[in-house]
């Protein structure tokens, strides 16, 4: 036996409900709560109230630059792509390693290096500003046309506390 709906539940289907169009050339069914909507078109609006938006947050750091593709992230992990450079991080304050990353990705990428590793550190408590920071970092606009992707580095290089950076081809003249 199914059970009545509770009158949460008849609000939330009344919303979802509401969003629903017919597909071209056909109509609405007539249903009974359809009918009695007609009926008492006051009452019911007043229990239905409208839906309300939705703030979106930005999206979060790791996003901002596309993952290494996952073959390729492999290959680094087992160095048989091998790691150009790696940079260290640790110590840093934010002006700093900002100012650090971006110079050593141009001069690891001019090398002609096609993955480097970047050492952050987990921080404190796992949630350090420089590991934050540092895909915000690599995904501005400055370094667009260097940086490939990022991606977690395996446990092995550092876990959670380092990132691997594939960088882009150098154009050949």
């Amino acid at each position: 036996m199914k059970r009545p709906l509770k009158p949460e539940e008849v609000r939330v289907w009344g919303v979802v409900a509401a969003t629903v169009h017919p597909l071209p050339g056909r109509s609405t069914p007539k249903t009974a709560e359809a009918q009695a909507t007609k009926a008492q078109p006051a009452e019911v609006a007043a229990r239905i109230a409208p839906p309300k938006p939705v703030r979106r947050q930005s999206a979060p750091a790791r996003e901002a630059v596309d993952g290494i593709e996952p073959r390729r992230k492999r290959r680094i992990a087992r160095e048989r792509d091998p790691i150009g450079a790696r940079l260290d991080l640790h110590g840093l304050d934010q002006d700093r390693a900002k100012v650090v990353l971006e110079g050593f990705i141009r001069r690891a990428w001019e090398d002609g290096y096609r993955a480097v590793l970047i050492i952050t550190g987990k921080g404190v408590q796992g949630d350090g500003v420089l590991r934050r920071r540092t895909p915000e970092w690599l995904a501005a606009p400055s370094l667009a046309g260097i940086v490939a992707g990022i991606s977690e580095a395996h446990r092995t290089h550092g876990g959670e506390g380092a990132l691997y950076v594939a960088l882009k081809r150098r154009p050949r003249g």
